[in-house]
């Protein structure tokens, strides 16, 4: 089928789908919404990209939208893989709960070992307890200590998320993940797309080794510079963790203006990061 225009010349066949332009051989036997009420037809097309982008749409709405009266918040990461009654779980147990003390909501990836200590404190010490799962071939859900919870199909989703309703990092030993989270909120405050934005490492023995790294060969060879490897704050001891967030954000939109009592929730205020 061909239409005419002014000058009487052949022109192959137009489809518009949107702000989309399909021509000859590239427009679908079916429409968009043929597809969908034909219950009959394929059902392969849910897979393709333009689907993809709407369910990430869907996400991002999801997780805006639950979060979005959170109010001051701290994310902390760590392995998956570290066991109950260990140091370390202990370790972020406690600093969860100082935190909530300090008016601050806990997020955590929602899973097992650290992020489970996270929440457990949270809980314990009568705070917001958030988790950000994700879809993994051996996915085990949230843990029990979540009472905010939310699961991606998609990690850059789940990153944004994080970085949104996120004032602070707090990094407990992990591996790769924890790396990757820990890089990404680097970047991000050494380029000036987050700022005031403190990122606590939990462990000095633990971090010892890849801080000698970062100094001796990353910024020995020019390849960071001082102002960057000093984001990176170092502590061992919980009340060191939540002083060094509170100082950062002492005077600021960020800081929780009261500290709620033992036994009590931080009540919901508007999200701080646009």
């Amino acid at each position: 089928m061909y239409t005419m225009n002014g000058n009487s010349e052949p022109h192959r066949r137009v489809r518009r789908q949107g702000p989309a332009t399909l021509r000859g051989k590239q427009i679908p036997a079916t429409t968009t919404d043929q597809r969908l009420l034909d219950r009959r037809g394929p059902a392969d097309w849910v897979h393709t990209d333009p689907w993809r982008v709407l369910r990430i749409q869907a996400e991002f709405v999801e997780g805006f939208g639950l979060l979005a009266e959170l109010g001051p918040a701290v994310s902390i990461f760590g392995s998956a893989r570290t066991a109950r009654g260990s140091g370390d779980y202990e370790i972020a147990e406690r600093i969860a709960t100082g935190l909530v003390h300090a008016g601050y909501a806990v997020i955590t990836g929602g899973g097992p070992g650290i992020m489970e200590a996270a929440n457990r404190g949270a809980v314990m010490g009568g705070g917001v307890s958030v988790g950000l799962g994700i879809e993994l071939p051996t996915e085990m859900g949230l843990n029990d200590y979540v009472e905010v919870g939310l699961e991606f199909r998609y990690f850059f989703v789940r990153k944004t998320v994080f970085i949104k309703y996120s004032q602070a990092f707090v990094v407990l030993p992990g591996g790769f993940g924890t790396m990757d989270e820990l890089f990404e909120a680097l970047t991000l405050v050494a380029t000036g797309k987050i700022t005031k934005f403190p990122i606590v490492l939990v462990g000095r023995d633990y971090w010892s080794g890849l801080l000698s790294w970062l100094k001796d060969t990353m910024l020995a060879r020019a390849n960071i510079g001082p102002t960057e490897l000093a984001l990176i704050s170092l502590a061992d001891e919980p009340d060191e963790v939540v002083a060094i967030i509170r100082e950062a954000h002492n005077g600021s939109a960020w800081a929780p203006r009261t500290s709620p009592p033992t036994g009590s929730r931080p009540g919901p205020t508007p999200g701080p990061r646009a």
